[in-house]
This record gives structure tokens, C-alpha cells and sequence, in this order.
């Protein structure tokens, strides 16, 4: 007993630690943990069609996922889409781009086009999208005003910024502070959506 209360002790203790570093030098999910999206609990606070129905993705349009992972958002968007509309994968790992390539050639997918990038390096074009969703990504990010204003600049005017955060990511940011980086990079919040576990922020570029 004193064994498992030792290494119980030894775990939550390596938790916490892990937590604290990662609040203060995040780095992205690795792509072996990629699964975690694709949990139930994920589904049903973050799911795609939820996410895409906030978000006001329509046929057509120029969607940015930012921080696209193995692409549970990219997918469902370029279906969404169609054949007129683009959807552009950013990610800045290549093992997460590799799985969402896998993804798009099962899916026969003709309107998705990866990128490896990190966001905030000035990567992105500018005025080219319509939307930009950013799903549980935001606290990963090390630069986060500086990632903000590249998105910012991204966008068409009018076009909106999607921000979702779940809890218990341990890169969760509350309402609160998206809504400080997001009106410090020019942003101007629009709607909301959910409040917790998850919630979806709407931030519009102006016109």
C-alpha cells in the first residue's frame, strides 16, 4: 500500500509539475495524443458541426484552421464549404499535418490545403479568409498577442475570428482573457456561445 500511495504521490506531483511548465512555455499537443480529440466528451461540448454552426461557416467560403491537428475541424469545414470554398490546414507539427492528409485523401477532399506554420511568424496571407477558427489551440500558443494580429490581418474585413476553449485542457483560457488578447489585436467581440464546460467566443474584424 505504501508503494501505490508513493507512486500516486509520485504522479500528481509530476501532474502538477507538468501543468506549471506547460502554463508558462506551452508547446503544442504531439501528434500520439491527437486521440484526445476525438473523445465523446470533446464531441459533445466541441464537435465539428457544432463549432462550424457557431462560427457561421457557409458554402463557399475561405476557412483558416489554425492549429488544424489531424484535422477533426478541417474535414467537417470542407465538406461545409464545397467544391467553391477552401479550407486551409495550419499547423506546426508534421506529424499532426501527416494524419490530416491521411484524412483528406480517405475523405476524397479536393478543397483542403495544408500548411506548416507557426502562428504569430508572419506565415499567413493577408485579407484572404472569411473565417478562422481557432478550437482549444489559443493556450498553446506562446506569442498569443502576436498571434492574434497575424489572424487579425488574415481575415477579410467583416470576417470573424472563432475562439473555442474547453475545459479541462490544461491550455483552457477563460472568456475573460481571449476577449483582452482579441480586442488588444483589434478585434470586436460579437457573440458567445456556451459558458462550461466550453465556450465559443465570435470576434469580427470590422468592416
Amino acid at each position: 500500500m505504501r508503494g501505490l500511495a508513493a507512486a500516486l504521490l509520485f504522479a500528481l506531483l509530476a501532474g502538477a509539475g507538468w501543468l506549471l511548465l506547460q502554463r508558462r512555455r506551452p508547446v503544442p499537443m504531439p501528434a500520439g495524443l491527437s486521440f484526445l480529440l476525438e473523445s465523446r466528451y470533446v464531441e459533445r461540448f466541441a464537435g465539428p458541426e457544432l463549432l462550424l454552426e457557431r462560427s457561421g461557416v457557409s458554402a463557399g467560403m475561405r476557412v483558416l484552421d489554425a492549429g488544424c491537428g489531424a484535422g477533426r475541424l478541417a474535414v467537417s469545414a470542407a465538406r461545409r464549404v464545397g467544391p467553391a470554398g477552401e479550407v486551409v490546414a495550419l499547423d506546426v507539427r508534421e506529424g499532426m499535418l501527416s494524419r490530416l492528409r491521411g484524412r483528406v485523401s480517405r475523405e476524397g477532399l479536393r478543397n483542403v490545403r495544408a500548411v506548416r506554420a507557426a502562428l504569430g511568424e508572419g506565415e499567413l496571407e493577408e485579407g484572404g479568409f472569411d473565417r478562422v477558427l481557432l478550437a482549444m489551440v489559443l493556450g498553446e500558443v506562446r506569442d498569443r498577442e502576436a498571434a492574434l494580429r497575424e489572424l487579425y490581418r488574415a481575415l477579410r474585413p467583416g470576417g470573424v475570428l472563432s475562439v473555442t476553449e474547453l475545459f479541462p485542457d490544461p491550455d483552457y483560457r477563460r472568456p475573460q482573457t481571449v476577449l483582452r488578447l482579441a480586442e488588444g489585436a483589434g478585434f470586436r467581440p460579437e457573440a458567445r456561445y456556451g459558458r462550461f464546460p466550453a465556450f465559443t467566443l465570435n470576434l469580427r474584424r470590422p468592416a
